[in-house]
């Protein structure tokens, strides 16, 4: 498995699109490495999914006994978003994406767990991390290109869940700003950059409960050479704009400084050029091994409104396994 760069990375990734090829991209989240490979001749062991594209055969692995999460301190917790807060009172940053591991145990191993994960978008990397995302980052079908921000979660049990979610000013400032961030973004890259759809909802599972997540759909116009220049595009616009906050420069700074661990591949980006079409998908629900065993990263957005109990528990909430 060779790791490239991030000059070399992006460069053999316009490479691979002016060629024709089909490949396939794995990008870290603070882009100092990154996998680039052709499809036919991917790492021995690499998995993955987007929606109806996949390389390999699903397996049933019966499910394990519920596993352990041993998640950060109340208190670490409490000390983070409060300096996030002060930063924002600063106007250092407006929404910040606040993320933490957390020690699990279970008895499936990586690969196990991606065969039994329920997502659209899977990534196992033999020996690193596997990964099941409910996050779509940017699709490529007939010269358009598509992000699909997702801010905003809430268990679907409650009572008009839906209503709830959409209604509520903070989740609905948080989620104007990234679609904000994300609309310059694709205006970095394309042509005629709109807004199609604004705050629609997704229900997806998380483990035994599910949760209602709302997104956006934002749409622009490439040039017709579009995939000679797809590893150009993709460093004017990762990391994405969902997992880190804007203004995006300044909020990746504070981010290293609060957060105080690397985040690694966990909330990267990965996907595949096929043809005239290409797919990706943000790195979130994901365990990775340590030489400690494994860690689950999860976390949320953060704004001057934000409710530290609310946020906390959110956090431990989106550890789990989606069986």
């Amino acid at each position: 498995m060779h790791w490239y760069n991030r000059d070399e990375g992006f460069a053999r990734i316009d490479r691979l699109g002016a060629a024709g090829e089909d490949f396939l991209f794995l990008i870290a989240y603070d882009r100092s490495r990154i996998l680039v490979e052709s499809l036919d001749r991917l790492p021995p062991g690499l998995l993955y999914r987007l929606g109806d594209w996949s390389n390999y055969r699903p397996r049933t692995i019966p499910p394990a006994p519920p596993f352990r999460k041993r998640p950060i301190s109340f208190s670490r917790y409490r000390e983070a978003i409060e300096a996030v807060q002060e930063e924002i009172r600063r106007g250092n940053t407006y929404l910040l994406n606040l993320t933490f591991p957390t020690p699990i145990e279970t008895a499936l191993g990586l690969e196990e767990i991606f065969h039994t994960a329920h997502a659209p978008f899977k990534l196992h990397l033999p020996g690193h991390f596997s990964c099941f995302s409910p996050e779509k980052f940017i699709t490529v079908a007939h010269g358009s290109v598509r992000t699909f921000p997702m801010k905003g979660t809430i268990d679907a049990t409650l009572p008009d869940a839906a209503d709830r979610i959409l209604s509520d000013g903070k989740e609905t400032a948080e989620h104007v700003m990234i679609v904000d961030l994300m609309r310059n973004d694709l205006n970095r890259i394309a042509a005629d950059v709109r807004v199609e759809r604004f705050r629609y909802i997704d229900r997806i599972r998380a483990g035994e409960r599910e949760l209602l997540q709302v997104s956006s759909e934002i749409v622009g116009t490439l040039p017709a050479d579009w995939r000679s220049r797809i590893g150009t595009m993709l460093r004017k616009i990762t990391p994405a704009g969902s997992v880190t906050g804007t203004p995006k420069r300044k909020t990746l700074e504070i981010i290293k400084q609060i957060e105080g661990y690397e985040r690694g591949f966990y909330t990267g980006i990965f996907g595949v050029c096929r043809g005239e079409e290409l797919r990706s998908a943000v790195l979130i629900r994901f365990i990775e091994k340590s030489p400690t065993g494994l860690i689950y990263k999860s976390g949320g957005g953060i704004t001057l409104e934000s409710n530290i109990y609310a946020e906390y528990r959110e956090m431990i909430e989106k550890i789990y396994l989606p069986f």
